[in-house]
């Protein structure tokens, strides 16, 4: 009957070789967790915390992720989410009701979401994923979360108000003015309101031609008259009469 592993190498060799025949025999089983080293979010924003892996082995019903959180003030991380099958969301402490499960073992994700981000939540989050026979590699992966207050933002209220009660009376009045510069009111040179002292209408031409007339066809009496009605004269002069007004008429 043999013996395994005699042979005529030395017998401090022997348990060395026999170890490496073992191991030669069944491979190397390696896992690989990646995360993105940061994340950056608003306050309640709802943030998708990233976790793929790479097995040598297909992932089993033996497969289960582990999420665990450590405060930005630093201690101990604490498990807060698990899944071996189906998903087991947080049943106590600051995530309760905000973990929804995002992975898909058969496509190597193990992500979550982490819903309505508080200031609270800053800190580092760690995903531990494992399949056996898988027990090698790197488990784990690890993201710092950074959530910043969310910036003041412009509603759409405000901005119809802006545009009805401020820009709007602004635009109109504009074009108005840019109206009125390019298509100038027209002067109306005959109008009688503008016209000029010198000019007369075709009406106004025949009175004034009718006055001349009558003023040629005047006598001396009449011109005596008028001048004692409206004329101021020295009161020591005597007037003439009417007689002389009336010779003087047919002269």
């Amino acid at each position: 009957m043999s013996q395994p592993c005699q042979s005529s190498t030395p017998l401090n060799i022997v348990p060395w070789l026999c170890l490496i025949a073992c191991f030669a025999s069944s491979p190397v089983s390696l896992i690989s967790v990646s995360s993105p080293a940061e994340l950056h979010a608003s306050k309640g924003d709802s943030i998708t915390l990233s976790c793929t892996f790479t097995s040598t082995n297909r992932p089993t019903s033996r497969m289960s992720v582990d999420w665990s959180y450590r405060p930005q003030s630093g201690g101990p991380p604490t498990t807060f989410f698990h899944f071996s099958s189906q998903a087991f969301p947080p049943t106590e402490g600051p995530f309760i009701g905000r973990i929804q499960w995002q992975g898909s073992p058969a496509r190597g994700d193990a992500s979550i979401v982490l819903l309505n981000a508080s200031l609270s939540d800053n800190g580092t989050y760690i995903c531990t994923v494992r399949n056996p026979p898988d027990v090698h590699g790197s488990p784990t992966s690890h993201t710092v979360l950074t959530v910043t207050p969310k910036a003041a933002s412009v509603q759409f209220s405000d901005v119809a108000v802006l545009l009805a009660f401020i820009l709007l009376p602004s635009a109109i009045i504009t074009l108005g003015l840019i109206a009125r510069m390019l298509c100038p009111l027209k002067q109306h040179s005959h109008s009688k309101s503008y016209r000029s002292p010198i000019e007369v209408t075709n009406g106004e031409e025949y009175d004034l031609k009718s006055m001349r007339d009558r003023e040629k066809n005047v006598t001396c009496c009449e011109l005596c008259l008028m001048d004692l009605d409206h004329d101021e004269y020295d009161t020591q002069k005597k007037p003439p009469s009417r007689e002389e007004c009336f010779t003087e008429s047919h002269c």
